[in-house]
């Protein structure tokens, strides 16, 4: 079963830590949302491996857009 890590404001992708295939555990660092002139991190909601990135560094997101999906 999949998990998505979606942006949980408006804001640009700032940075990302992971790549597809690591392996992350509950509350890793995934990515830092920058917004409202704040980093603002991600993190991760369940254990699992990076199976796929829907953004990349500098990505304007939207409230509720994937950022990330784990397996």
């Amino acid at each position: 079963m999949s998990t998505e890590v979606t942006a949980p404001m408006s804001g640009t992708i700032y940075k990302i830590h992971v790549t597809v295939g690591d392996e992350v555990k509950y509350e890793d660092e995934l990515i830092i949302l920058e917004a409202l002139k704040m980093e603002n991190p991600i993190y991760a909601p369940a254990d699992g491996k990076v199976a796929e990135i829907k953004v990349t560094e500098g990505t304007e997101v939207e409230t509720n857009e994937v950022l990330i999906v784990l397996d």
